[in-house]
């Protein structure tokens, strides 16, 4: 049993990762801003702590951190204020990145999204702009630490019930890049449970090969 921390943990793929998790006997603390929804994450079998990481110092995740095993990001500001991406998606990732180290946390997943860059081509007048280079960033300052990291670049998020089989690397992107958000929660906990994929980026969408033979082949 490990003791795993989602930071953004009411969020749709964290809900079905705690979930997953709990279900697999793991101790989860699933951190959430809005007190209102401590009953949906407890529901999944997670432990619910308040916590506004928007706001919180590095110290402060540090502290919120310590004791656990390994940590998933899966906040965002959910776009439409640029200010705020930026300081979600960003600057509170780029701290929890910080504190993970800060506290012992070496084992950190990244949940990102397929065609996240430096050179995402994003237009600047584009809604999407301040996310993408948000994303951009943190993704760049997560592989530059000592961190056991892995960043999960889903397609484009579906309501769509889990498979179990995806697609890694997608070539055709043209063709779709549908992604179960059930399907990512399941990508996620495979990787908690395979240390050979610290240290990748893993793009993929819903394909047909079984997520842990996908995530473990040559």
């Amino acid at each position: 049993m490990s003791r795993i921390a989602i930071i953004g943990g009411h969020g749709k793929v964290a809900l079905h990762l705690s979930k997953i998790l709990s279900g697999e006997g793991h101790d989860v603390t699933s951190f959430i801003r809005n007190p209102d929804h401590v009953p949906d994450v407890t529901e999944t079998g997670a432990s619910a702590e308040v916590l506004d990481v928007e706001n919180s110092t590095t110290a402060e995740l540090a502290q919120a951190l310590t004791g656990h095993d390994a940590v998933v990001w899966s906040a965002g500001a959910g776009g439409g204020n640029p200010d705020r991406t930026y300081a979600v998606d960003r600057d509170a990732a780029i701290r929890s990145m910080d504190a993970a180290g800060q506290a012992g946390v070496s084992r950190y997943v990244m949940v990102s999204y397929l065609g996240a860059a430096k050179d995402h081509g994003v237009p600047q007048d584009n809604p999407f702009f301040a996310y993408a280079e948000a994303k951009a960033a943190a993704d760049e300052y997560l592989r530059g630490t000592d961190l056991d990291w892995t960043i999960l670049g889903p397609g484009a998020l579906t309501d769509e019930p889990a498979t179990g089989l995806i697609e890694t690397d997608p070539a055709n992107p043209e063709d779709g890049t549908e992604t179960s958000r059930a399907n990512v929660a399941l990508v996620a906990a495979a990787v908690l449970e395979l240390p050979g994929t610290a240290h990748r980026t893993i793009t993929f969408k819903d394909g047909t090969e079984d997520v842990v033979d996908a995530l473990t082949k040559d």
